[in-house]
Order: C-alpha cells, then sequence, then structure tokens
C-alpha cells in the first residue's frame, strides 16, 4: 500500500510540473482598443499556443475589452467585464483583479473600458520579454517576446493607422510579427470586436469574432477569414451603424462611418473589378442605401454584362434604376425577371414597388 501511495504522489508530482511545463510559459502578444468614432471596442491576439481565441480575448459593447494571458487567469475576463459595467475604470479594475490573485506575478492582463482608458499590468514572473504600453485608447503586451521592439512596433503602428478598428489591431499584430514576435514561433490568433447590436443582422454585439486556431502561419490566415468576412458581412453591418448614429444625432460620427464603408467597397471593387458577384453586391449597397446612385447603375450593368443569365444581378439593376427615377427600364425588367420565376416574392414586391413610384409621378 506505502509503494502504491508513493507511486501515486510521484505521479502526481510529475504531472503537475509537467502541465506548469506545458502551460506556464506561453507566448502572446495582443492589443485591446478602443474606436473613439464608433465606439467599438476589441481584442487582437497571437500566440504559440493552441487557440488563443478561447482564452485570451473578452468584451462587451458599450463595456470595455480584456485580455487576460501568460499564465492566463480566465476569470479576469467575465469578472473584469462584470466591474467595468459596475462603473469602475480600467486601473481599478486591473488593481482588483490582480490584487485577490496569489499568482498575480505570472500574469499579464490589458482592460479598455469604453471611454477610452486603458491599464495593464505585467507580473514579475512574465518571462523575458514581457512588457506593455499603454495609450490614448489601446494598450499593447506581450511576453516571451524577441525584444520591446514588438511593443513599441505595436503601439505606433495603431497610433498612426486610420480606418475601423479591427483594420488597426490586425495591423498592429503584423507590426509586432515583423517586428520578432515571439521568440518560440506562433500558432493561432483571433480578433474580436464588439459593437452594440453590432453582430449578425443586428441580434448581438458579436461583431468581428473570426479565430484561427491551428495555423503555421496565423496572422497570414487570420488577414484572409477578416477579408471574407468584411465582403460578407461588413457593409450591411455599417449601414446599420451608420442609421443608429443618425437617429442619436451624432452626424460627425455618421458621416465618417460613411466614407470608411464607401472606401471599403472602392477597395473591393480595384482589388477585383472582373467579379461579377463583387460588382452586383457593391452596387446593391450603393443603390439601396442612396449613397452613390450612378456609379451603382455602372457597377451593375458591368456585372449583368458578365453573367447574363444570373436573375439576382438583373434584380439589382432594375433596383438601381428605380433610385435613379427610371421606372420603366425597372419595371421592365422586373417584369422580366416575374415571368422567368413567378413563384418568388421578392420580384413581385419589388415589381409592385416599382409600379406604385411610376404611379406616383415618375416617367
Amino acid at each position: 500500500m506505502r509503494r502504491i501511495s508513493a507511486l501515486c504522489l510521484t505521479i502526481i508530482c510529475f504531472s503537475n510540473l509537467y502541465a506548469q511545463e506545458r502551460f506556464e510559459n506561453v507566448s502572446t502578444y495582443s492589443i485591446v482598443a478602443w474606436d473613439s468614432i464608433t465606439g467599438d471596442v476589441g481584442v487582437a491576439v497571437q500566440s504559440k499556443f493552441l487557440a488563443v481565441g478561447a482564452v485570451v480575448p473578452y468584451a462587451k459593447a458599450g463595456i470595455g475589452a480584456i485580455a487576460t494571458q501568460a499564465w492566463a487567469n480566465t476569470t479576469y475576463g467575465p469578472r473584469g467585464v462584470e466591474m467595468l459595467e459596475s462603473g469602475m475604470n480600467a486601473q481599478q479594475v486591473v488593481e482588483m483583479l490582480i490584487s485577490g490573485d496569489t499568482g498575480a506575478n505570472q500574469r499579464q492582463v490589458a482592460v479598455v473600458d469604453a471611454r477610452g482608458n486603458a491599464f495593464a499590468y505585467t507580473g514579475s514572473g512574465c518571462q523575458e520579454w514581457a512588457g506593455h504600453i499603454t495609450g490614448s485608447g489601446y494598450s499593447v503586451q506581450g511576453n516571451i517576446l524577441a525584444s520591446d521592439l514588438v511593443v513599441k512596433a505595436m503601439a505606433r503602428t495603431f497610433e498612426i493607422t486610420s480606418g475601423d478598428l479591427a483594420e488597426r489591431l490586425l495591423s498592429s499584430l503584423e507590426a509586432a510579427e515583423k517586428a520578432g514576435g515571439d521568440k518560440r514561433g506562433r500558432q493561432s490568433a483571433a480578433l474580436l470586436v464588439v459593437r452594440e447590436s453590432g453582430g449578425y443582422s443586428g441580434f448581438n454585439d458579436r461583431f468581428i469574432d473570426i479565430r484561427v486556431d491551428d495555423d503555421s502561419m496565423p496572422l497570414v490566415e487570420l488577414r484572409r477569414i477578416y477579408n471574407l468576412w468584411k465582403q460578407t458581412f461588413l457593409a450591411d453591418a455599417q449601414m446599420r451603424l451608420v442609421e443608429l448614429l443618425n437617429k442619436k444625432r451624432k452626424f460627425s460620427a455618421a458621416e465618417t462611418v460613411m466614407k470608411r464603408a464607401v472606401d471599403d467597397l472602392n477597395a473591393e471593387v480595384r482589388n477585383r473589378p472582373d467579379d461579377p458577384e463583387v460588382l452586383n453586391r457593391v452596387a446593391w449597397t450603393l443603390a439601396s442605401n442612396d449613397i452613390d446612385r450612378e456609379r451603382a447603375l455602372e457597377l451593375a450593368k458591368r456585372a449583368v454584362k458578365l453573367a447574363p443569365g444570373k436573375l439576382s444581378y438583373l434584380d439589382t439593376l432594375a433596383e438601381c434604376h428605380y433610385r435613379l427615377g427610371h421606372y420603366e427600364e425597372a419595371i421592365a425588367i422586373e417584369s422580366e425577371l416575374v415571368a422567368k420565376d413567378p413563384a418568388n416574392d421578392h420580384y413581385w414586391r419589388q415589381l409592385q414597388k416599382f409600379k406604385e413610384a411610376k404611379q406616383k409621378g415618375g416617367r
């Protein structure tokens, strides 16, 4: 019995040492930040660790964002968000989190609140190079890095990069990698940005939540997925935000977001000028939001020319004519669509809309 007990004790001790060796020394760099225009908050992170997006980032729209790393205490995330929600600022939250943690010297944590206040902590037990830089509306931090140049590159890049918060966060990670990144390499990355009603169809605040759990080049893959996300979701999300900002009478912010959205749409067309799907999507977004109706019509015509049999592209062309007051052209196109697909309720509704507009005084 004594031999069995001794063997069990040996196995337990070895297992604890093995777990500590495997999980304590995790190299990671991250950024938490706030967008003063949109109010978005977010976290971006890269690590030599499997599925870092399941461990480091936490955020809630209108409240703040948190990154917990090194030998991460994952309770920091939800507890920190609750503290922010109660009215505490970023510094108070960090100080409260580490004050009751016996392992605080091995933690690294950063918080940004919804007013742009940022604060970070790097425990003395975090392996070199480890540290952080806080600035207006952001904090960058990392451990087991090539040098302090990594966080300096992140901070500088965030400050000089314009545009959406997600783009600035990703650019900061990419700058960190170019400056040396993790000493131990790379494995996973994640990008989390939250916004009021910013999630799918406006039902939650998960504006952007994408991850690369295991890849030899996680930032390259994260950028690829982000570009796909932009093509699929960004335009609609930006239009919802413009509407929300206008309702709140934040007209300057709405104008800035609209400009960002148009710039993104134009970039899509420049990058894929002969892709009818891109041309059609951009044309619909421009027309349906009355942004640049002449440009929308031009793009819709190009899409139909490239894919003449695509009924949805013809529907976009009809919508573009309608927005310009070309009601007869819109009715003619939509009538053709109804004849080809009489079971499509959308085409019937479109046709009725065009006819009613013509009856109200259109040509």
